[in-house]
């Protein structure tokens, strides 16, 4: 049977290759595939299709029987959402500083979200009890915004990861004083990956409330989701995702790809291609003379410091961010679709830039 015709024309060459962010890949094959599985006929709109009802049966094998899913369109959305769902008007969000919901939204939680961030300074992109304690005061002052919840990246911004006891620690600490932990997910997949263990076990299994679970890094088209697992927590979820013009009307085509990538391994096969890219990347850098890997490589990002002129030249032959272009820092993040050979031209570049 041949394919169905298309006036749309490629504007892109598929053969062009980046680390930039895990964001440029394209959508995993399965996905899809699932995709056009779920196309065709009607199915009821904003969430009553059958896709969306068999993904809560998916995310609850992952995320335990008390969990539920709402997928959203993306993660900005999906952080904004579930933030709101945890806090009162009045509330504040404590984040680490080089958190993605305070340096990469936009403002979104505070414009959007009605949301104080109360930042920490962390030398690894991670909170502990101590640095919470930092901001976590004052409850009863009406002159400051009132700590509601502590929101963690796992993986972090920074590539590294917290271990199931740490967060532990933290949803100990943090609901002793009252506190709700979310967890912001968009590469939790890399992180389960790296660690070895299910995403229960620094989840659901450790006193996490709710959490933001990503898709698109993961090798899905668009699409996340904000996963309740601790209902008591929350209250008016589907008010919350409407108003925040989070609610798809077509969602069966948010949910069957996160069932494609959530109902066996995909999740876990692309995490893992990516952490070991990022690890064959990270040796070569190692090579490099030069060159300094910042922080631990423990997902599918490598930070490294290099002369910012090597930098320059190195982006004419590949797409990459600086991450912090003052003090020359780079970030080369790994994706489903990177390949040996992809990691292994990328190190031959970067020596060869360096040797000039």
């Amino acid at each position: 049977m041949n394919p169905p015709r298309t006036d749309a024309r490629r504007h892109h060459d598929p053969e062009v290759r980046g680390f930039a962010s895990d964001n440029y890949a394209g959508a995993h094959p399965e996905v899809m595939a699932a995709l056009a599985l779920a196309n065709g006929g009607h199915q009821v709109a904003y969430g009553e299709d059958d896709y969306t009802e068999n993904l809560q049966r998916v995310v609850r094998g992952h995320f335990g029987p008390t969990a539920e899913a709402f997928p959203v369109f993306n993660g900005t959305g999906a952080n904004v959402v579930a933030l709101q769902a945890v806090t009162d008007r009045w509330g504040a969000v404590i984040c680490a500083e080089s958190a993605h919901i305070n340096v990469d939204e936009g403002g979104a939680p505070e414009r959007m979200g009605g949301l104080k961030l109360l930042t920490v300074a962390t030398p690894d992109g991670k909170l502990t009890p101590e640095l919470i304690d930092r901001q976590a005061y004052g409850w009863e002052d009406e002159h400051r915004a009132m700590p509601q919840v502590v929101s963690i990246t796992q993986s972090t911004e920074l590539g590294t990861l917290y271990t199931p006891d740490e967060i532990r620690a933290i949803c100990e600490h943090a609901h002793a004083h009252g506190m709700k932990v979310h967890l912001d997910g968009s590469r939790i997949a890399n992180a389960a990956a790296s660690l070895n263990v299910p995403m229960r076990t620094f989840t659901n299994a450790v006193g996490v409330d709710i959490l933001s679970l990503g898709g698109t890094k993961n090798g899905a088209m668009f699409g996340e989701a904000v996963v309740v697992i601790n209902q008591d927590a929350v209250s008016h979820m589907k008010h919350l995702r409407k108003l925040s013009m989070q609610l798809a009307s077509k969602m069966r085509f948010v949910s069957v790809q996160l069932e494609a990538l959530l109902a066996k391994d995909l999740w876990l096969r692309n995490a893992r291609h990516a952490n070991e890219m990022a690890q064959r990347l990270a040796e070569g850098v190692r090579a490099t003379h030069g060159v300094e890997i910042l922080y631990p490589v423990q997902a599918n990002g490598v930070f490294a410091k290099l002369p910012h002129e090597v930098s320059e030249r190195l982006q004419k032959r590949f797409r990459f961010y600086f991450w912090d272009e003052s003090a020359g820092v780079v970030r080369w993040m790994c994706s489903f679709d990177t390949t040996e050979e992809d990691v292994d031209a990328f190190v031959a570049a970067l020596k060869e830039e360096m040797a000039r």
